[in-house]
């Protein structure tokens, strides 16, 4: 019985690793990301990653009994709210943010196909065709 004790003490030791791990590079996205949707992505992200690989590592530690039920409980539900919160926020500032053509390239390319476009509308109506 000894070999499995060792067994999950280094199982769960690597999950509560790697969760750490993960922080530590949401920390670095968060503050060295340069506008706010990236800072979002990286916190969001982390957070659901590094909880669930700390939980479930610390679920391995605890055993079967009723605080594990209560930490998968705590991950599924954050499997569920950061994203949807996170989705929240990043759509309130899609919405409210004026200088969003600054920040970001997807914005002013669809911009470059728009003017194509009503050009191919524009030579549409003079009686040319479509190239």
């Amino acid at each position: 019985m000894e070999i499995m004790e060792w067994i999950r003490l280094i199982v769960g030791g690597a999950l509560l690793l790697c969760g750490l791990s993960i922080f530590l590079i949401e920390l670095y996205g968060i503050f060295h990301l340069d506008y706010v949707l990236n800072r979002m992505h990286a916190a969001a992200m982390g957070d659901t990653l590094g909880i669930s690989f700390s939980l479930v590592g610390l679920m391995i530690f605890s055993g079967f009994n009723f605080t594990t039920l209560k930490m998968a409980l705590i991950v599924i539900f954050l499997w569920f709210a950061s994203p949807v919160s996170s989705h929240m926020l990043a759509r309130l500032e899609v919405t409210t943010n004026e200088n969003l053509k600054e920040h970001c390239k997807v914005y002013s390319e669809l911009e470059e196909l728009e003017k194509e476009l009503e050009e191919n509308r524009a030579d549409t109506e003079e009686g040319g065709e479509i190239v």
